[in-house]
């Protein structure tokens, strides 16, 4: 069950105008669920993305990415059930195949389609039941499809991801309103596991790409459920160009911490959804020397398969929190000057046991749904906070089962 997360109210997704979502059933994994989404968009739109850094990424974001130069992009298009990953020559003819039948039927070329895809790894997409299910798709285009939208992009979540906001610029008000989907294989690079995140501001391409680039490190970078990168991560930043211009540097800021602050809600509900996760923990350390060292000691602690399970536990095994910082591989760290804090539990000072520790408040600390690990390196001025979950019994039974 998701950690403290409810399922998105439709009456609060803005949408937004210039950006219309279609969804249909098109038999690709399973028959009688939503599993297609196109999204069309108007000539004015800009797009920007980012994507995984697996170096077997999968055919959609190759074509993605060649796509995206042409920056005359008109629909963005997302299978799941299949990730068309693993898949060769074979999996980018059929991702092609895809956008060619989209394109005709929205009076587009190939090269201003975006594929996206997310599923099972190494089976051959099924291109001809996506094609069958467009017309479907296009029929149901309507700006006010953000959380069917969401629900159709999902695999194993149990919950969608749909988050909106308004900010006033300068010239008026313009709409935010984002979708993704991810429960596990999560620990992003570069990009999340599939996000798309929208407004109406005009932003041009070049300053959208920076945007957006700069969000994803500050939100779905920042989060792991498992620590594995997916071949298909893809985040993806829309500007439909219908709205006021974000023209100024203070408009810009203004509208970029609005994008933040959409996608970090995403980011998290990802964690709050992980596979099996009963526990949202963030994880803080504090006082390095540079922002880089801090992420690798945290993510160092998020990914410890003994400190997950000890999340699970409520067991605060705080050794295994410091080998883990051990071996983060900061070379000159001083483990003498390391201060741990369970929330606000002092548990480790300088090094060693708090002689004030009392296990059962770290206990306490650890049962709650949502607490913080903050580790205290005293070696500078640089921090970096990521968030991450529990592993459960249910997280090796949904992977164990997953292709079943």
């Amino acid at each position: 069950m998701a950690v403290n997360l409810s399922l998105p109210d439709p009456k609060s997704l803005t949408p937004v105008p210039g950006v219309e979502l279609g969804i249909a059933m098109a038999g690709i994994k399973k028959s009688g669920r939503k599993d297609l989404l196109v999204i069309g968009l108007g000539p004015s739109a800009t797009v920007a993305g980012v994507f995984t850094k697996n170096r077997f990424c999968a055919a959609p974001v190759l074509l993605a990415k060649k796509h995206l130069t042409s920056k005359r992009i008109r629909a963005l298009v997302v299978n799941t059930g299949n990730a068309n990953a693993g898949t060769g020559q074979d999996g980018l003819r059929r991702a092609l195949q895809v956008c060619t039948a989209l394109a005709g039927k929205m009076h587009a070329k190939p090269f201003q389609i975006l594929p996206f895809s997310t599923g099972v790894i190494m089976e051959p997409l099924p291109a001809g039941r996506i094609v069958a299910g467009l017309p479907a798709a296009i029929a149901d285009l309507r700006a006010d499809n953000w959380a069917a939208a969401a629900e159709a992009i999902m695999t194993t979540d149990t919950m969608p991801k749909a988050c909106s906001r308004k900010v006033k610029l300068s010239g008026g008000v313009v709409v935010v309103t984002g979708i993704a989907k991810g429960s596990g294989m999560i620990r992003p690079d570069m990009a999340t596991m599939l996000g798309f995140v929208a407004t109406d501001a005009r932003v041009p391409q070049q300053s959208l790409q920076s945007m957006v680039r700069r969000v994803s490190n500050q939100s779905f970078n920042c989060i792991t459920v498992d620590g594995d990168t997916s071949t298909n991560d893809a985040f993806m930043l829309i500007a439909s160009g219908v709205g006021v211009a974000a023209s100024s540097e203070q408009d810009r800021k203004i509208l970029e911490q609005t994008i933040l602050e959409v996608s970090r809600s995403l980011a998290q509900a990802v964690i709050r959804d992980g596979e099996g996760a009963t526990k949202f923990v963030t994880v803080t350390v504090e006082r390095g020397r540079s922002e880089a060292e801090c992420r690798k000691i945290a993510y160092a602690i998020a990914h410890s398969p003994l400190v997950k399970t000890a999340f699970f536990a409520s067991d605060p095994n705080l050794g295994r929190i410091l080998a883990a910082v051990g071996y983060a591989g900061i070379k000159d760290l001083d483990s003498g000057r390391i201060d741990l804090f369970l929330e606000d539990v002092f548990v480790v000072k300088a090094g060693g046991r708090n002689p004030s520790y009392l296990e059962s408040d770290a206990i306490a600390a650890m049962r709650k749904p949502e607490f913080t690990v903050r580790v205290v390196l005293n070696r500078g001025r640089a921090s970096a906070t990521i968030w991450t979950c529990d592993f459960s019994y249910d997280y090796v039974k949904i992977n164990a089962e997953y292709r079943s």
